[in-house]
């Protein structure tokens, strides 16, 4: 099983980026898929999540109305759209992925990608 999360770079304050997830799990389709953050000195951190179902999404309370998460079943993606970013969310950024229902909790994913590096500078 591998994922791999993309899209990371340095932007400036109020800037947008998208942040994907290629994954390998099959069938991809059961698979709730989420996405959390580490900062320097910091515990990784719930960012948002999707159901297998697609139908369900949830997000931390830092990142609701500004980043925005989809799925793309027939290319086996997900994808974080983030706006209008902020210093504070500068962090590894990893997708990950368990079989089944939504959680929120870092603990109930099995199945980790390496991170990829989101800046933003004030």
């Amino acid at each position: 099983v591998q994922l791999q999360a993309s899209g990371g770079g340095l932007v400036q304050a109020e800037g947008s980026l998208r942040l994907s997830c290629v994954a390998s799990v099959r069938p991809f389709g059961r698979y709730t898929i989420g996405w959390f953050r580490q900062a320097p000195g910091k515990e990784r951190e719930f960012v948002a999540a999707i159901a297998w179902t697609g139908d369900s999404q949830q997000y931390a309370d830092s990142v609701k109305g500004r980043f925005s998460i989809s799925r793309d079943n027939a290319k086996t993606s997900s994808y974080l759209q983030m706006n209008s970013l902020r210093p504070e969310d500068t962090a590894v950024y990893y997708c990950a992925a368990r079989q089944g229902s939504l959680f929120t909790s870092g603990a109930y994913y099995h199945n980790w990608g390496p991170g990829t590096q989101v800046t933003v500078s004030s």
